[in-house]
């Protein structure tokens, strides 16, 4: 793993058809965006809203999946994305065993995305 960064969770938002094929075929290979750039865009804790407000800001019925830094091993770099910031970019397409959770990602009355304990907005959003 290429982790200059002490981070032990990633994080991974998909739309439900994304959802749906992770768990019918037990792999993902990745979003439009991520097959284009080669790599498999994930987010810190701190970066995940922010990923959801630029990204995903119209969508409603996302889940979000948690991944464990340390069992992506090799695959995991991470590279300078959005405002200068490191960002974990898999390079591989995530397996079903990869996932330590799967849960819906709301939206909630102010229209922001509501994420679990643990997952807010911080530094990286």
């Amino acid at each position: 793993m290429n982790d200059p960064v002490d981070v032990q969770e990633v994080f991974k938002i998909l739309r439900p058809d994304e959802c749906a094929s992770l768990v019918q075929r037990l792999v993902f290979e990745g979003s439009e965006d991520d097959l284009r750039d080669g790599f498999v865009h994930l987010s810190t804790a701190a970066q995940a809203p922010g990923t959801a407000a630029k990204h995903f800001a119209g969508d409603a019925d996302l889940w979000l999946l948690r991944l464990e830094s340390a069992s992506l091993r090799e695959s995991l770099h991470w590279e300078e994305s959005r405002g200068g910031a490191l960002f974990p970019h898999l390079y591989r397409p995530i397996r079903f065993a990869d996932v330590s959770w799967i849960r819906p990602l709301p939206r909630g009355e102010d229209g922001r995305h509501v994420f679990p304990a643990g997952v807010a907005w911080g530094d990286g959003a």
